[in-house]
């Protein structure tokens, strides 16, 4: 036929009209036909014709959807022209079409199986040209749908030739559906039709990990492993196509709990987690911010963060976007239920509103809730169940890859404009940063730049920069390891001003006994370091007063170089109550957990215990504490190392503490004169003569005297004159032997 003037009318059946054909008299047109239809010069739009004895000749019916794609009205006058597909380059190999019910009152939630929708579709349809932007009705399951043609991709040649496919996709804007026609449904944004099927949405394959971010860029070192770890328990299944996760009948996870000591880049990972995904800005709060004053506003506030969560899963379905939420300082909402002192109970309403939000009767699946926390002992056991926050993971401090990770990310910068000097090894700062959390690392960094600035700057009578000299400013090694012996502690370190004043003197190696003592140590040191079978290595040290127990664990534990020493003393709780006791002591050994390799030292135990032989009294609460702590093996693959001290082993058995000691030391006092002229000539207090002078009365003669009290009587006779000072001190040595029978 070519080219001629018809007359547009109304379709003369409801069910002609889910035909999507342009219905004709048998006089114009046969069925299956297609044709193009001018309504102006520029614009033309191809259908298929179906013949209907009852339109007139001239005229040509359309459906409603029909005339408002085209824009016809009826009784409008249009020019139809045949027209024939190129079978080798308008075939359908894909088409993307948007589904909405067709009247919004027939709404339902019952879910619609794409894959029978896309078989009936093409079933219904079958060799029928589709334009990008045709509107159509689509019944199915006695329901109406309103389609949209959205996207047409062709049909690839070589598969049309039977040969493999060449992997081209091309656009096209019309094409003929045929029966291999891939049909792809998407659910309008605003409707809230449920699809279940492989045929929904190809936007749900679109990887949810942004494509360009990386650990360095995020400013994220050392946590490579604990990413990995989250990756796998949370994301793994979100990235997969849904049809398959829907297939494995599969839930997503819904709340990570990120917990350790502070410093070490919980907050940071959170933040980054957010950019790392193809999700909707996180929503982060702060714990406290919860709490309201006002009766359930506490409530009112956890329900409106999962508000836009709830609406769009009823929206969209599976469709909807991940909404993440992120709690930091989540146990201050969070404590155990029943423990709260309130008469209000606002912390157990709050706990129950986030349970029953997060997994609760009606399940969000469009969550991911990560809480972060350096004290997860406090957080209700009912929220850390799986299904809540079932991906727990310890973000630790760093170990020495992780810090040089870390050291790199802080001195880029300062790397790319040339600021650091040459002799600053990034290495060397890692190795000697043992048990530094990342905020102490990035402290670092600021205090060698701080001390480098200071250089450049004039001490005048006003403050100002030399301009001159700051153009050639670097941060020097020496900047670094000043900051590093001045500035920045680690939290989790060993305080050297701990154990220092222990051993200011220095270890005065008399005889065998002292060496055999630092001996057994070194073996034990080894033993903690090395040793698979045994992670907890404890050793007491016992001995009379005054013969330097304290100094030689402080000793021991400064040879070991282990990156954790705490000496855990009674000096710093005087005046503390048995429970505040228990929680310090507690308190060193949690802190202790946190690092590879620990060492504490339990000083003079007796005291702890407040043990007085008057009576005899002792503290029952801080014995049990210490007895289960001295027992508790640390965490998997962290290894402590603990050495005991006490003046009273008989007290300690009969209180059943020795058994709680893997071995026990005996520290001897100096009990011959030998030993006693050995330890004057190692101290150097008095001249060679004197010396001489006190060997003649001491030898052969059995003393007994601790080294601490030996250096103290030597202090003492030194205030004399010179003449009376070997004389001072024979006469103090012989008072001190005298009542235990001794110097004879």
């Amino acid at each position: 036929m070519a080219t001629r003037t018809m007359q547009a009318a109304r379709c003369p059946t409801d069910e002609l009209s889910l035909t999507n054909c342009a219905v004709v008299s048998e006089k114009d047109l046969q069925s299956g036909q297609h044709v193009t239809v001018r309504t102006t010069p520029t614009y033309k739009f191809v259908f298929t014709v179906k013949s209907h004895h009852s339109v007139l000749p001239g005229t040509i019916a359309f459906s409603l959807p029909q005339r408002k794609w085209a824009g016809l009205s009826i009784g409008q006058e249009i020019e139809v022209a045949n027209y024939n597909f190129d079978k080798s380059k308008q075939c359908i190999g894909a088409m993307t079409i948007e589904i909405d019910f067709l009247q919004k009152k027939s709404t339902d939630c019952s879910p619609y199986d794409s894959d029978k929708m896309a078989a009936e579709f093409i079933q219904h349809f079958n060799n029928q040209g589709f334009t990008v932007g045709q509107q159509l009705v689509f019944s199915f399951c006695d329901k109406l749908f309103g389609l949209v043609i959205k996207d047409i991709e062709a049909m690839d040649p070589s598969i049309l030739r039977g040969e493999p496919a060449s992997g081209k996709k091309q656009k096209i804007e019309t094409g003929l559906l045929i029966g291999n026609s891939q049909v792809i449904f998407e659910k309008s944004e605003s409707s809230s039709l449920t699809l279940v099927g492989k045929a929904k949405t190809k936007e749900a394959r679109q990887t949810i990990i942004n494509p360009d971010w990386n650990f360095e860029k995020m400013g994220i070192g050392g946590l490579d492993r604990e990413f990995s770890d989250i990756f796998r328990r949370a994301f793994a299944s979100r990235v997969f196509p849904p049809d398959i996760v829907e297939q494995m009948g599969c839930k997503h996870v819904k709340g990570i709990l990120l917990f350790g000591p502070p410093g070490c880049g919980k907050t940071l990972m959170a933040r980054q987690i957010g950019k790392m995904l193809n999700a909707r800005e996180p929503k982060i709060v702060n714990g406290p911010e919860i709490l309201n004053k006002y009766v359930g506003e506490s409530e009112a506030n956890i329900r409106k963060l999962f508000a836009d969560a709830e609406e769009e899963q009823k929206r969209l379905g599976a469709n909807s976007g991940l909404h993440i939420i992120i709690f930091d300082e989540l146990d201050a909402i969070c404590k155990q239920r029943g423990t709260g002192a309130s008469s209000t109970g606002v912390h157990d309403t709050v706990v129950n509103q986030l349970l029953s939000k997060i997994d609760g009767v009606e399940q969000l699946n469009n969550i991911l809730v990560i809480g972060m926390t350096n004290r997860p002992d406090l957080i209700d056991e009912a929220l850390m169940r799986p299904g809540r926050f079932e991906v727990k993971m310890e973000i630790g401090l760093p170990d020495e890859k992780g810090r040089l990770q870390i050291l790199n990310i802080h001195t880029a910068k300062m790397r790319e404009f040339n600021l650091l000097c040459g002799d600053v090894d990034v290495k060397e700062l890692a190795a000697e940063t043992k048990n530094y959390s990342g905020a102490e690392l990035e402290g670092l960094v600021r205090a060698a730049q701080s001390t480098a600035m200071n250089r450049h700057i004039k001490a005048t009578s006003t403050v100002e920069v030399d301009m001159e000299r700051a153009e050639k400013l670097q941060v020097t090694r020496t900047d670094f390891m000043a900051s590093l012996n001045n500035d920045i502690k680690p939290a989790f370190g060993t305080n050297q001003e701990d154990y220092s004043c222990y051993i200011m003197n220095g270890i005065i190696k008399w005889g065998d006994p002292v060496t055999r003592v630092l001996e057994d140590g070194e073996l034990l040191v080894q033993q903690a370091k090395n040793s698979d079978r045994t992670p907890l290595v404890s050793v007491l040290l016992e001995g009379p007063p005054h013969s330097g127990k304290t100094a030689l664990a402080a000793k021991i534990s400064e040879d070991s170089q282990f990156p954790f020493i705490k000496i855990c003393s009674p000096d710093k709780m005087i005046g503390h109550s048995e429970i505040t006791k228990c929680q310090a002591i507690k308190k060193v050994f949690d802190d202790a957990y946190k690092s590879q390799l620990s060492c504490v030292v339990v000083d003079d135990i007796e005291r702890l215990l407040d043990y007085v032989p008057i009576g005899p009294r002792f503290s029952n609460l801080v014995l049990q504490a210490l007895l289960v702590l001295l027992k508790k093996t640390p965490p998997h693959g962290r290894k402590l190392l603990i050495i005991g001290t006490t003046s009273r082993k008989d007290v300690l058995q009969e209180m059943e503490m020795l058994d709680a000691f893997s071995t026990t030391i005996h520290v001897q006092n100096i009990s011959s004169g030998d030993h006693l002229v050995e330890a004057l000539e190692l101290l150097g207090s008095f001249t060679d003569a004197e010396r001489t002078t006190i060997a003649q009365h001491v030898k052969g003669k059995r003393v007994w005297i601790g080294i601490k009290k030996l250096l103290m009587l030597i202090e003492m006779s030194l205030q004399m004159d010179q003449a009376y000072r070997v004389s001072k001190f024979l006469s103090l040595l012989k008072d001190e032997g005298a009542d235990r029978g001794f110097y004879e």
